[in-house]
């Protein structure tokens, strides 16, 4: 008895811890929160000035909705820091662009496909293209340690390639790896498609040799040791459903099948915009600018540069009117048609010149109009963030010229990861205040001729003419 007695113990211990490691579906009902790790990442999560966005974002912050509980997202910096979550019960899924292997699957339940990808492998243009498999040979690879790419090359070199090498890189962020091939590091990388697709445009030099393999699944992977039926079968009808409705294209079109207008625009099609587009909205945008006290000029620049002077512009990720602005923003500064002109105007002014408030005194003009800029698109969190990594560099965090530097290093994992707020698009805010920068001189130039002086008048035909002749001398 003395012996069975402890089994006894043991077994309900047993069967209660089991138990506690149950349904899983259950359990996220119960707490009222789905954790999900991931990635930061332009293809996965980041956040920008509107908040927490991305592709993986968009999709499990859906999932939570319709659980009607919160969502709590780990992101992580390596991609075997996204299993470890898994395996250590610290994570309900993986949501974090991961390719369906079978390595994983063999250890990992996982959802349906939601998403199709292909790998790729990445040269720098005039240096040696890789065409073919055996051109692998004696080159130096990068691929991101833990990837499906690594278990690829791992599958080549075993079955094909016996010389075939390669160097796993401690990051879960692809860009790592094509600033690798930028600074002469590596000769070759291993890319998927989607992320090459965002990210060619800070390595414009860097172009695709060919697709390692076929086209792969991309899925969310569940913690192991438990109950997942019902949680997988919840995430498949949902994929299903959103495959069904357009949801998921739109999603994808929102985050993978564009490329935000960020290039300037010729000098062309601006002065046929100046004379087709801008009188019908001149008097307004002058009008809005001096109830603020901000150049007309520098308005007209940024609401061409945000909508192209249209006052119904509305962009894919939802932001609306002549100053597109977010659903949120603008609640929170009083505009409640986001398509009329004079609202959406006066918005993004004031919302502007908050920004502006916001900047330390330190920051003096102009440049504190152009960090005011960047911020107006990528966020006050972010501008802080480039601005200290400026000073940590060595730089003057009150110049927008040292700062707009520093702003596309927040794309890099190697920076971004020691910010308060991460990854975001600082390419894209040095491109929008660039191009404003521009516009604003060509306005301002081309009004030149109003303002200045009326040349003088010619006095002598006030004179009487006896006096014309007269030369007057005086002390």
């Amino acid at each position: 008895m003395s012996l069975g007695r402890p089994i006894l113990i043991a077994a309900i211990v047993l069967l209660l811890c089991s138990c506690d490691r149950g349904d899983t579906l259950d359990q996220i009902q119960r707490r009222g929160e789905l954790v999900v790790v991931s990635r930061n990442s332009p293809t996965t999560y980041y956040i920008d000035k509107n908040g927490p966005t991305g592709f993986e974002y968009a999709l499990i912050q859906l999932l939570a909705e319709e659980l009607g509980v919160r969502l709590h997202l780990e992101s992580v910096f390596t991609l075997p820091d996204i299993f470890n979550e898994l395996e250590r019960g610290e994570a309900d899924i993986a949501a974090a662009g991961l390719t369906l292997t079978e390595q994983r699957a063999a250890r990992y339940p996982h959802s349906m496909p939601y998403y199709k990808l292909t790998p790729q492998v990445i040269y720098v243009a005039g240096k040696k293209r890789p065409r073919t498999l055996p051109d692998l040979i004696d080159r130096k690879i990068a691929v991101l340690r833990g990837s499906s790419h690594e278990e690829q090359l791992n599958a080549l070199r075993q079955e094909e390639l016996p010389d075939l090498s390669w160097h796993p890189v401690e990051e879960a962020d692809t860009l790592h790896l094509l600033e690798m091939l930028k600074q002469g590091q590596a000769e070759l990388a291993v890319i998927d498609s989607n992320e090459f697709a965002v990210q060619q445009s800070l390595y414009p030099r860097q172009k695709m040799a060919f697709s390692l393999g076929e086209e792969q699944a991309m899925v969310w992977y569940l913690a192991p040791d438990r109950n997942n039926t019902r949680l997988k079968a919840l995430i498949d009808a949902f994929f299903q459903r959103l495959q069904a409705d357009g949801t998921m294209e739109q999603l994808r079109q929102r985050y993978f099948g564009h490329t935000d207008d960020v290039t300037r625009m010729n000098a062309f099609e601006f002065t046929r915009a100046m004379r087709d587009t801008l009188p019908r909205h001149l008097a307004l945008i002058k009008q809005v600018a001096r109830e603020h006290q901000i150049d007309w000029q520098l308005l007209a620049a940024i609401a061409y540069q945000e909508s192209r002077w249209n006052p119904s512009a509305t962009s894919p990720t939802g932001v609306r009117g002549m100053m597109m602005l977010t659903k949120l923003t603008a609640s929170e500064l009083g505009v409640d048609n986001r398509l009329d002109a004079a609202q959406s105007l006066r918005g993004g002014t004031r919302y502007f010149k908050e920004l502006m408030r916001r900047l330390p005194k330190s920051v003096q003009q102009p440049d504190r109009t152009w960090m005011a800029l960047a911020a107006y698109n990528v966020g006050i969190g972010h501008l802080h963030d480039a601005r200290a990594l400026t000073e940590r560099q060595g730089g003057n965090p009150n110049l927008w010229q040292d700062v707009m530097e520093r702003l596309p290093l927040l794309q890099k994992s190697q920076y971004h990861k020691n910010t308060r707020f991460g990854y975001a698009r600082g390419q894209e805010a040095v491109t929008l205040v660039q191009n404003i920068r521009h516009y604003y001189s060509i306005l301002t130039w081309q009004d030149i001729p109003d303002q200045q002086p009326e040349a003088p008048l010619s006095t002598e035909e006030y004179f009487p003419e006896i006096v014309r002749d007269i030369t007057l001398w005086a002390l």
